[in-house]
């Protein structure tokens, strides 16, 4: 137990008495390890061989400094500093206790008795990362910058909602917006999907890591590793890039608290009050941004790719999964049961993988090697719609429809005459 106690230097202060004890080193050889002179190492010694390894350990451990300020000195300065001098740095609020106060304290005393208080922050914890600006990209179309920016648009005059935000890192320009009610996957098909039809193919996207853009779960060990839109982007032959902080895409950032200024404004002057009207409001407000704030690109070379035939908008932007056929020839998807009809595609297909693909606005589709499967649903959630999964970061949307839902059905509920007694129920 006295081991556990003791310096590096007291350690190797015992090993070197040990052996000195033992007659396996000089006096000589130890004085020069243990630097000390021969009357000090006698001394040392004979307290060794009076007391062990207690011997060697110092007397003071453990007992306060014999520098140590009185505890009524420590209180009446933090009690000073707290009510006169609470935004003063250590340096500056020791000099004013010895001018105004007569306390003398060094200046790195009394920031230590600040950090203990809480009333001084450490460089450490005050000093913020530091992020490097980065430059533009060179052209148009290289490197665009989307997120998501969840806010209430239209004050009080209508739901609170999501923008998504579509901007060019070389321009600054705003390229696409979009009001919709979560920021979901099928939200992001829609807004890209429209973008691509304005300007064609960017040569990447710059997203933050939500889980729309990257599977974030650790343990994730199935399928291919990408996203439902990850997939949608690799088919179309576009990059998609993660960023580590919100500071890597900060043009997306400063636009989105622009707009949360200067859009709610304008959506308050122009009486929107909807997502509807405020997407057809939005092409205008586009048009006046970027001529107020778009900047010049270093290159008038645009890397947009025009869409090609290959490209099937309609067919990339879906939702794909695989699923078992039973030899019932029936398929779970969705809470939904698919009974496919006794085709014989269909029985090639029991026991089988197949795709199941959801479009965006449109039926579900089966398909096997690729021919498309009939069949009919059998829904086994149809009286249980409190538990849907809401594919969303913020609740926000979903608390607001529940508690409309709820309104409504407060008022058209009748009240109750009487409350009828529960009868028991007796056994036999």
């Amino acid at each position: 137990m006295t081991f556990r106690i003791m310096s590096d230097g007291e350690l190797t202060r015992l090993e070197v008495l040990r052996d000195l004890d033992q007659r396996r080193l000089t006096i000589e050889a130890a004085r020069q390890l243990l630097r000390l002179s021969r009357r000090q190492l006698f001394r040392v010694l004979r307290a060794y061989r009076l007391a062990g390894a207690d011997g060697l350990i110092s007397k003071k451990r453990g007992r306060p400094s014999n520098r140590l300020t009185a505890e009524t000195v420590r209180n009446g300065a933090l009690a000073i500093v707290r009510e006169r001098y609470a935004d003063f740095g250590p340096t500056l609020a020791a000099e004013k206790l010895a001018q105004l106060h007569a306390i003398q304290v060094s200046h790195e005393t009394l920031r230590k008795w600040m950090i203990a208080d809480g009333l001084w922050l450490d460089r450490k914890r005050r000093l913020k990362r530091a992020y490097q600006p980065r430059y533009r990209r060179d052209c148009v179309g290289e490197l665009v910058q989307v997120d998501g920016s969840d806010h209430r648009w239209f004050e009080d005059r209508g739901p609170m909602c999501t923008l998504l935000v579509y901007i060019d890192d070389a321009t600054s320009r705003l390229m696409q917006l979009l009001f919709v009610p979560t920021e979901s996957t099928f939200s992001y098909f829609t807004a890209t999907r429209a973008y691509l039809e304005t300007y064609g193919k960017p040569v990447a996207f710059y997203t933050d890591k939500h889980g729309v853009f990257r599977v974030n779960r650790r343990d994730a060990v199935e399928g291919d590793g990408l996203t439902q839109f990850g997939r949608v982007l690799h088919r179309l032959n576009i990059d998609l890039i993660c960023a580590n902080s919100s500071q890597a895409k900060g043009r997306v950032e400063r636009a989105n608290k622009t707009l949360q200024d200067r859009l709610v404004k304008e959506l308050r002057l122009a009486g929107v009050g909807t997502m509807d009207d405020g997407n057809a409001f939005l092409a205008s407000f586009m048009a006046d941004y970027n001529a107020r704030f778009a900047k010049t690109p270093a290159n008038l070379k645009d890397l947009h790719r025009p869409i090609s035939t290959r490209d099937d908008l309609a067919e990339a932007f879906t939702w794909r999964e695989t699923r078992l056929v039973s030899q019932a020839l029936s398929v779970h998807y969705d809470r939904t049961v698919y009974l496919l009809e006794q085709t014989p595609m269909a029985l090639v297909a029991a026991g089988k993988y197949i795709e199941v693909i959801e479009y965006a606005e449109g039926p579900v589709v089966l398909r096997h090697d690729g021919a498309d499967l009939p069949y009919r649903t059998f829904d086994k959630d149809r009286r249980v719609d409190q538990a849907a999964i809401v594919e969303n970061k913020r609740l926000g949307p979903l608390l607001a429809m529940i508690r409309e839902e709820q309104q409504r059905r407060d008022a058209q509920a009748k009240p109750r005459r009487s409350i009828r007694p529960v009868r028991s129920l007796r056994a036999g």
